[in-house]
């Protein structure tokens, strides 16, 4: 049987010989669109990882401004320091640098200064408007390892280079 199913075979490929397989041509056609598609594809799924990141950042940010906000709630004055404001947030972690600069012309003003160049940088600042408390959050245009420079006058916009996240 298993002979006659060789023969068969050979036969098939005797008299339809145009079904041999692939041309160069069609694996070089191939090769190339799989290589266009990961120079596309390769450089964005390469940046996931500064994204996740730079969202530690984000994410302490307005979570300090949380705080600051409760702060002046209770005391009628921001948190001049982390331990003030009792968040339970590092000064220091593997990609980012927290400062908190607390009464600051009436206002509190966190900066998360990124310690890796592919990082953005980020800024947020509390603010007594009125009777309300009002926070924004800014993130670096590019990557900087510099915190952004605040000016009372530019409120409620960040700092130039700075743009706001929405949250």
């Amino acid at each position: 049987m298993k002979t006659e199913f060789q023969a068969k075979f050979l036969q098939h490929l005797i008299q339809h010989p145009s079904e041999r397989g692939f041309t160069l041509i069609e694996l070089l056609v191939v090769i190339v669109i799989i290589g266009i598609l990961s120079a596309i594809a390769l450089p964005s799924f390469l940046n996931q990882a500064n994204k996740a990141r730079q969202s530690e950042a984000k994410t302490y940010v307005g979570s300090i401004n949380r705080a600051q906000q409760a702060y002046y709630i209770e005391y009628g004055q921001f948190g001049a320091s982390m331990a003030s404001l009792d968040a339970g947030i590092d000064l220091e972690t593997q990609n980012y640098e927290y400062t908190i600069n607390g009464n600051r012309n009436g206002d509190a003003v966190i900066d998360a200064v990124a310690r890796k160049e592919a990082l953005k940088s980020y800024g947020g600042q509390v603010k007594v408007d009125g009777n309300l408390l009002k926070s924004l959050v800014c993130e670096s245009d590019i990557p900087v390892q510099t915190a952004p420079s605040w000016d009372p006058a530019d409120w409620p916009d960040c700092p130039i280079g700075f743009p706001r996240v929405n949250q």
